[in-house]
């Protein structure tokens, strides 16, 4: 299906190397709209990235895709899992991740999340739980936790493919650079086994933003130099991007490899990294169906049954995906493809050129497996897609269609709650 050459295959995955006939024969097994994901991609993806960093620690931000399929095939191939919530944690140790090799990396943590984070720290020592503000280090000691202890670090520099997810200029994330060290100081006093320090510039860091994500490495090695401990791994978080439009270059891994550990400065500790899209956003792809063709004033509209309650990233950052028609052999013309939600802004891909539009087409949306069937929702009442992973063999069904009954399945539950 990838068509990849080398063992870690291209550097970029275009839309164009997935084999349109199989494409259209998943579509017909298992209907649209359908997230397809093509696990030998995966362990591609990691292969180069482990390769650029060959003394790192690469933990899966688990965000990105949160698939059993996935976890699975990364722990297989040697990643961690890095875990923003107890969702995440529950289905990283779910898939086989032992403790040891998974980070709890939440933001202003639930308390039922914490009781969960600590719990699980308790039960399985070796996990490491990552603290962000003073408050929750304090709520950490709350519950009596003693375990292996994070800091992360509010850097001041951010960078990514936009401003709403430049997460190193947001004070919602980390602990200012200039109070780090009597935050550690704190952790440390509450019996805490202070291993680590974290920060992130951003996500989907291009080629032309390493200098931001090299400031970001640098503020962490003076944080650690200032505190004066040694510190078992300095993490620079993840962000790695990959080009969504045809004619962005790949990532240069080999570049961001040498700029980060020339940032770090000769500190004695472990790089880890935390990549998320990187290893999966080119690995999959959307499959949707044209059910409706409007030609009015010079502008041809495909109505797909595929629409933002699947892919939000093009209505909630304006994210580009690159689209395909799987049929080729009519002219083309300008195309807008847009979804079944009666909102403006669901909309998949605007003046596309695409063959002309006609119902019953099938078009595949690229780069879908990060940040895909993760942010799907049932807004509109809708239910989410299927997935359906493939593995060099048949392809296997990983995640079924939601039914209607689904979409009310919780309103249902609760009316038996308060039924006698």
């Amino acid at each position: 299906m990838s068509g990849d050459g080398d063992a870690a295959g291209p550097a970029v995955r275009r839309l164009s190397a997935w084999d349109a006939d199989a494409l259209a024969e998943l579509a017909d097994a298992y209907g649209t709209p359908l997230y397809v994901d093509d696990l030998e991609r995966v362990r591609a993806n990691y292969a180069r990235l482990a390769a650029a960093f060959p003394d790192a620690e690469v933990l899966f931000a688990v965000k990105a895709n949160a698939g059993a399929h996935v976890l699975r095939t990364l722990r297989d191939a040697g990643a961690g899992a890095e875990c923003a919530s107890a969702g995440e944690l529950a289905r990283a140790l779910d898939a086989g991740f032992g403790p040891a090799d998974v980070h709890y990396t939440a933001v202003n943590p639930p308390a039922e999340d914490l009781d969960y984070a600590c719990r699980v720290a308790a039960e399985r020592p070796g996990l490491t739980v990552t603290a962000g503000a003073r408050d929750t280090i304090d709520r950490l000691a709350e519950r009596g936790f003693a375990g292996r202890f994070c800091l992360r670090v509010h850097p001041g520099v951010g960078a990514g493919h936009s401003e709403s997810v430049s997460t190193g200029k947001d004070a919602k994330f980390g602990v200012p650079a200039d109070e780090a060290v009597a935050a550690l100081d704190a952790a440390a006093d509450h019996g805490f086994d202070v291993v680590g320090l974290h920060a992130h510039a951003g996500s989907g860091i291009t080629n032309d933003q390493l200098d931001e994500h090299e400031r970001v490495v640098s503020t962490l090695a003076d944080v650690a130099r200032e505190s004066g401990r040694d510190f078992e791994f300095v993490d620079v978080g993840g962000g790695f991007g990959v080009p969504y439009r045809e004619d962005e270059d790949a990532l240069d891994l080999e570049r961001v490899a040498a700029r980060t550990r020339d940032a770090l400065g000769g500190v004695d500790a472990t790089l880890t990294v935390e990549p998320g899209r990187y290893l999966v956003a080119d690995a999959g792809v959307l499959l949707t169906e044209v059910n409706t063709v409007k030609r009015v004033a010079g502008t041809t509209i495909a109505g797909a049954d595929a629409g933002m309650t699947a892919l939000v990233r093009p209505a909630m950052y304006g994210s580009y995906h690159p689209i395909r028609s799987l049929v080729e052999s009519r002219p083309t013309e300008e195309v807008s493809v847009v979804g079944p939600v009666c909102e403006s802004t669901d909309v998949l891909g605007e003046a596309r050129e695409l063959p002309a539009p006609e119902r019953g087409d099938l078009l595949a949306v690229g780069n879908a497996g990060a940040y895909g069937v993760e942010m799907a929702s049932q807004y509109n009442s809708r239910p989410r897609p299927a997935v359906v992973a493939l593995d060099g063999g048949d392809p296997e069904l990983a995640r079924r269609r939601e039914t209607l009954a689904d979409v009310t399945h919780a309103e249902d539950t609760a009316r038996t709650y308060r039924d006698p």
